[in-house]
Protein backbone atom coordinates (compact mmCIF):
# COMPACT_ATOMS: atom_id res chain seq x y z
CA UNK A 1 0.00 0.00 0.00
CA UNK A 2 1.35 3.42 -0.91
CA UNK A 3 1.75 6.05 1.80
CA UNK A 4 -0.47 9.11 1.98
CA UNK A 5 0.71 12.26 0.26
CA UNK A 6 -0.61 15.82 0.26
CA UNK A 7 -2.93 17.07 -2.44
CA UNK A 8 -1.29 18.27 -5.67
CA UNK A 9 -0.47 21.95 -5.59
CA UNK A 10 -2.18 24.49 -7.85
CA UNK A 11 -5.27 22.39 -8.45
CA UNK A 12 -7.33 25.45 -9.32
CA UNK A 13 -8.75 25.22 -12.81
CA UNK A 14 -8.13 21.47 -13.06
CA UNK A 15 -10.97 19.06 -13.57
CA UNK A 16 -11.34 16.45 -10.84
CA UNK A 17 -9.86 13.58 -12.85
CA UNK A 18 -6.87 15.78 -13.74
CA UNK A 19 -6.14 16.19 -10.02
CA UNK A 20 -5.79 12.41 -9.84
CA UNK A 21 -3.57 12.32 -12.94
CA UNK A 22 -1.27 14.97 -11.48
CA UNK A 23 -1.09 13.10 -8.17
CA UNK A 24 -0.04 9.88 -9.92
CA UNK A 25 2.48 11.72 -12.10
CA UNK A 26 4.03 13.45 -9.09
CA UNK A 27 4.34 10.16 -7.20
CA UNK A 28 6.02 8.45 -10.19
CA UNK A 29 8.46 11.33 -10.76
CA UNK A 30 9.28 11.41 -7.04
CA UNK A 31 10.03 7.69 -7.05
CA UNK A 32 7.21 6.89 -4.64
CA UNK A 33 5.44 4.78 -7.27
CA UNK A 34 7.21 2.37 -9.57
CA UNK A 35 6.44 -0.55 -11.84
CA UNK A 36 4.52 -3.18 -9.87
CA UNK A 37 3.24 -0.79 -7.19
CA UNK A 38 -0.49 -0.45 -6.67
CA UNK A 39 -2.53 2.73 -6.44
CA UNK A 40 -4.65 3.14 -3.33
CA UNK A 41 -8.12 1.66 -3.55
CA UNK A 42 -10.58 3.77 -5.51
CA UNK A 43 -12.51 4.91 -2.42
CA UNK A 44 -9.34 5.69 -0.46
CA UNK A 45 -7.81 7.70 -3.30
CA UNK A 46 -11.04 9.64 -3.82
CA UNK A 47 -11.15 10.56 -0.14
CA UNK A 48 -7.47 11.45 -0.03
CA UNK A 49 -7.67 13.76 -3.06
CA UNK A 50 -11.16 15.06 -2.21
CA UNK A 51 -12.64 14.03 -5.55
CA UNK A 52 -15.44 11.68 -6.55
CA UNK A 53 -14.88 8.00 -7.21
CA UNK A 54 -16.02 8.58 -10.79
CA UNK A 55 -13.15 11.07 -11.19
CA UNK A 56 -10.71 8.39 -10.00
CA UNK A 57 -12.19 5.91 -12.48
CA UNK A 58 -11.87 8.43 -15.34
CA UNK A 59 -8.24 9.07 -14.43
CA UNK A 60 -7.50 5.35 -14.30
CA UNK A 61 -9.05 4.87 -17.75
CA UNK A 62 -6.84 7.67 -19.08
CA UNK A 63 -3.74 6.13 -17.52
CA UNK A 64 -4.68 2.73 -18.95
CA UNK A 65 -4.96 4.22 -22.44
CA UNK A 66 -1.51 5.74 -21.95
CA UNK A 67 -0.10 2.37 -20.88
CA UNK A 68 0.87 3.62 -17.42
CA UNK A 69 -1.39 1.35 -15.35
CA UNK A 70 -3.33 -1.86 -15.67
CA UNK A 71 -6.48 -2.62 -13.72
CA UNK A 72 -7.92 -5.97 -12.78
CA UNK A 73 -10.82 -7.14 -10.66
CA UNK A 74 -10.09 -9.35 -7.70
CA UNK A 75 -9.01 -9.48 -4.11
CA UNK A 76 -5.50 -8.97 -2.79
CA UNK A 77 -2.50 -8.77 -5.11
CA UNK A 78 -4.53 -10.07 -8.05
CA UNK A 79 -6.82 -7.03 -8.09
CA UNK A 80 -6.52 -3.27 -8.12
CA UNK A 81 -4.68 -0.78 -10.29
CA UNK A 82 -0.99 -1.43 -10.81
CA UNK A 83 1.74 0.76 -12.26
CA UNK A 84 3.19 -0.86 -15.36
CA UNK A 85 5.94 -0.02 -17.82
CA UNK A 86 4.63 1.93 -20.81
CA UNK A 87 4.21 -0.41 -23.80
CA UNK A 88 6.01 0.70 -26.92
CA UNK A 89 2.79 0.95 -28.94
CA UNK A 90 1.11 3.19 -26.35
CA UNK A 91 4.04 5.60 -26.25
CA UNK A 92 4.31 5.59 -30.03
CA UNK A 93 0.60 6.30 -30.43
CA UNK A 94 0.78 9.31 -28.11
CA UNK A 95 3.88 10.66 -29.83
CA UNK A 96 2.37 10.28 -33.30
CA UNK A 97 -0.79 12.12 -32.29
CA UNK A 98 1.05 14.97 -30.59
CA UNK A 99 3.53 15.44 -33.42
CA UNK A 100 0.69 15.38 -35.96
CA UNK A 101 -1.58 17.77 -34.08
CA UNK A 102 0.94 20.28 -32.78
CA UNK A 103 1.91 21.43 -36.28
CA UNK A 104 5.59 21.94 -35.52
CA UNK A 105 7.49 23.89 -38.16
CA UNK A 106 8.64 21.39 -40.78
CA UNK A 107 12.29 22.53 -40.65
CA UNK A 108 12.27 21.75 -36.91
CA UNK A 109 10.74 18.32 -37.50
CA UNK A 110 13.28 17.67 -40.24
CA UNK A 111 16.27 18.47 -38.02
CA UNK A 112 15.01 16.28 -35.18
CA UNK A 113 14.28 13.47 -37.62
CA UNK A 114 17.81 13.67 -39.03
CA UNK A 115 19.36 13.53 -35.55
CA UNK A 116 17.26 10.51 -34.60
CA UNK A 117 17.81 8.63 -37.83
CA UNK A 118 21.57 9.23 -37.76
CA UNK A 119 21.56 7.58 -34.35
CA UNK A 120 19.29 4.76 -35.54
CA UNK A 121 21.32 3.80 -38.61
CA UNK A 122 24.62 3.95 -36.71
CA UNK A 123 23.25 1.52 -34.14
CA UNK A 124 21.57 -0.59 -36.84
CA UNK A 125 24.91 -0.97 -38.63
CA UNK A 126 26.28 -2.48 -35.42
CA UNK A 127 23.29 -4.53 -34.29
CA UNK A 128 21.05 -5.44 -37.24
CA UNK A 129 20.24 -9.14 -37.42
CA UNK A 130 19.72 -11.13 -40.59
CA UNK A 131 15.99 -11.01 -39.89
CA UNK A 132 16.18 -7.21 -39.72
CA UNK A 133 18.05 -7.07 -43.01
CA UNK A 134 15.61 -9.47 -44.64
CA UNK A 135 12.68 -7.27 -43.60
CA UNK A 136 14.38 -4.26 -45.20
CA UNK A 137 15.17 -6.19 -48.38
CA UNK A 138 11.52 -7.12 -48.75
CA UNK A 139 10.43 -3.50 -48.39
CA UNK A 140 13.02 -2.34 -50.92
CA UNK A 141 11.92 -5.01 -53.40
CA UNK A 142 8.34 -3.73 -53.33
CA UNK A 143 9.53 -0.14 -53.74
CA UNK A 144 11.70 -1.20 -56.69
CA UNK A 145 8.63 -2.16 -58.75
CA UNK A 146 8.32 0.59 -61.41
CA UNK A 147 4.53 0.18 -61.38
CA UNK A 148 4.13 0.41 -57.61
CA UNK A 149 1.29 2.67 -56.45
CA UNK A 150 2.42 5.90 -54.79
CA UNK A 151 0.52 5.11 -51.59
CA UNK A 152 2.10 1.66 -51.40
CA UNK A 153 5.52 3.20 -52.08
CA UNK A 154 4.97 5.68 -49.25
CA UNK A 155 3.80 2.97 -46.85
CA UNK A 156 6.92 0.91 -47.57
CA UNK A 157 9.15 3.98 -47.39
CA UNK A 158 7.82 4.66 -43.88
CA UNK A 159 8.16 1.00 -42.92
CA UNK A 160 11.78 0.96 -44.13
CA UNK A 161 12.75 3.84 -41.84
CA UNK A 162 10.89 2.27 -38.91
CA UNK A 163 12.64 -1.06 -39.63
CA UNK A 164 16.01 0.72 -39.51
CA UNK A 165 15.09 2.17 -36.12
CA UNK A 166 13.97 -1.21 -34.81
CA UNK A 167 17.22 -2.78 -35.98
CA UNK A 168 19.09 -0.27 -33.82
CA UNK A 169 18.01 -2.14 -30.71
CA UNK A 170 17.14 1.07 -28.86
CA UNK A 171 13.42 1.14 -28.00
CA UNK A 172 13.27 4.85 -27.29
CA UNK A 173 15.01 5.71 -30.56
CA UNK A 174 12.62 3.36 -32.35
CA UNK A 175 9.51 4.93 -30.84
CA UNK A 176 10.66 8.50 -31.45
CA UNK A 177 11.76 7.79 -35.02
CA UNK A 178 8.54 5.93 -35.82
CA UNK A 179 6.38 8.67 -34.31
CA UNK A 180 8.01 11.41 -36.35
CA UNK A 181 8.21 9.46 -39.61
CA UNK A 182 4.65 8.15 -39.33
CA UNK A 183 3.30 11.60 -38.47
CA UNK A 184 4.79 12.80 -41.77
CA UNK A 185 3.32 9.94 -43.78
CA UNK A 186 0.22 11.77 -45.02
CA UNK A 187 1.98 15.08 -45.82
CA UNK A 188 4.57 13.13 -47.81
CA UNK A 189 1.86 11.17 -49.64
CA UNK A 190 0.10 14.43 -50.53
CA UNK A 191 3.33 15.67 -52.11
CA UNK A 192 3.87 12.35 -53.88
CA UNK A 193 0.45 12.71 -55.50
CA UNK A 194 1.17 16.18 -56.90
CA UNK A 195 4.63 15.45 -58.31
CA UNK A 196 4.81 15.87 -62.05
CA UNK A 197 8.19 14.09 -62.13
CA UNK A 198 7.19 11.17 -59.91
CA UNK A 199 9.29 8.61 -61.81
CA UNK A 200 12.49 10.64 -61.39
CA UNK A 201 11.88 11.30 -57.70
CA UNK A 202 10.95 7.67 -57.04
CA UNK A 203 14.17 6.50 -58.71
CA UNK A 204 16.19 8.88 -56.53
CA UNK A 205 14.43 7.62 -53.40
CA UNK A 206 15.13 4.01 -54.40
CA UNK A 207 18.84 4.76 -54.85
CA UNK A 208 18.97 6.55 -51.50
CA UNK A 209 17.28 3.71 -49.64
CA UNK A 210 19.50 1.12 -51.28
CA UNK A 211 22.63 3.10 -50.32
CA UNK A 212 21.47 3.33 -46.71
CA UNK A 213 20.70 -0.39 -46.64
CA UNK A 214 24.06 -1.30 -48.17
CA UNK A 215 25.93 0.72 -45.54
CA UNK A 216 23.94 -0.85 -42.69
CA UNK A 217 24.37 -4.35 -44.11
CA UNK A 218 28.12 -3.73 -44.40
CA UNK A 219 28.28 -2.58 -40.79
CA UNK A 220 29.52 0.87 -41.82
CA UNK A 221 27.86 3.20 -39.32
CA UNK A 222 29.66 6.33 -40.52
CA UNK A 223 28.56 5.84 -44.12
CA UNK A 224 25.02 4.95 -43.01
CA UNK A 225 24.75 8.20 -41.05
CA UNK A 226 25.90 10.31 -43.97
CA UNK A 227 23.64 8.47 -46.41
CA UNK A 228 20.52 8.87 -44.28
CA UNK A 229 21.09 12.59 -43.67
CA UNK A 230 21.77 13.24 -47.36
CA UNK A 231 18.64 11.25 -48.24
CA UNK A 232 16.32 13.07 -45.85
CA UNK A 233 17.52 16.52 -46.91
CA UNK A 234 17.50 15.84 -50.65
CA UNK A 235 14.16 14.02 -50.57
CA UNK A 236 12.47 16.85 -48.72
CA UNK A 237 13.99 19.40 -51.08
CA UNK A 238 12.63 17.46 -54.07
CA UNK A 239 9.19 17.13 -52.52
CA UNK A 240 9.09 20.77 -51.44
CA UNK A 241 9.78 22.06 -54.94
CA UNK A 242 6.94 19.99 -56.35
CA UNK A 243 9.10 19.25 -59.38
Amino acid sequence: MTTAHPLPEAREGRRAFEVVLVWVEERILAGDLGVGDQLPAERDLAQQLEVSRSAVREAVRTLQAQGVVRSSVGAGAAGGTTITSVPSDALGRLLRLHVSLTHFDLPDVLEVRIALERLSVRLAAAHATEDDLETMRGLLETMADPDVDRRVFNDHDTAFHVALARAAGNRLATDLTAAIRESMQLPILDRFRTLASWDDVADELRRDHQAIFDAVAAGDGDAAQEQVETHIRSAWAALSTGA
